[in-house]
């Protein structure tokens, strides 16, 4: 293992939240009678809610009714995903299990905040394979400004050149590049844009084709 700690983002990387979320925010949409154009919605993918804020009103006009919609979403959302358990993704529990078995660092840095992350990854059962959380209500600025990346490698106490950094959205591969990380992205529900595929990061379809880019194969 040549790294030393990885940093794994949380929603639609470690958990199949991301689907959930979408859904949910369709739903919250329609009863209030706003037929929402996804495009916008895909650039949200793995902001602060602050930052998911902006981008609505920017994407969808000052008419755009958010706190309606926002509080009808927030609820049907933390039905969803903090009641029960969300599925984890392929792979997820053979990765961490492997890299437990060899000491590796481990730690999240997710947008989402802290409370609300350790109930879900408590609820999937993962929570206890990460040294620590780093939440998007800890730092100042979200993803995809690296912030949350530079203060994870610091808690680390790891140098960003040494630690990998796993992530689906653009906005975290964004991040963790610009901190100093080597990126792997395991897109969700988009596509990596042009513009985060120049930064020649590599990309893989699912956790389970991690394990051979790190020297090891998964087990089923």
């Amino acid at each position: 293992m040549k790294y030393k700690a990885i940093i794994f983002d949380m929603d639609g990387l470690l958990i199949d939240s991301e689907r959930i979320a979408l859904s949910m925010f369709v739903q919250a949409c329609r009863e209030c009678d706003f037929e929402p154009d996804i495009e916008v919605y895909y650039r949200c993918i793995g902001t602060t809610p602050p930052q998911t804020k902006e981008i609505f009103r920017d994407g969808y006009g000052p008419d755009f009714p958010f706190e309606a919609i926002s509080g009808l979403w927030d609820k049907k959302y933390q039905e969803e995903t903090l009641n029960k358990p969300v599925p984890l993704k392929e792979g997820a529990l053979q990765l961490l299990k492997y890299l437990d078995g060899k000491r590796v660092k481990k730690a999240v840095a997710t947008s989402t905040h802290q409370e609300r992350a350790r109930r879900k990854l408590a609820n999937a059962k993962i929570l206890h394979f990460f040294d620590f959380i780093l939440s998007g209500d800890q730092i100042l600025q979200g993803k995809p400004n690296p912030e949350i990346y530079l203060a994870t490698c610091q808690r680390l106490g790891e140098e960003p050149a040494e630690c990998l950094a796993l992530e689906d959205s653009d906005n975290g591969v964004t991040a963790a590049f610009e901190a100093g990380l080597t990126v792997i992205q395991v897109p969700d529900l988009v596509e990596p844009s042009v513009r985060v595929q120049a930064l020649g990061h590599k990309t893989v379809k699912s956790l389970r084709d991690v394990g051979p880019m790190l020297g090891f194969n998964l087990d089923p």
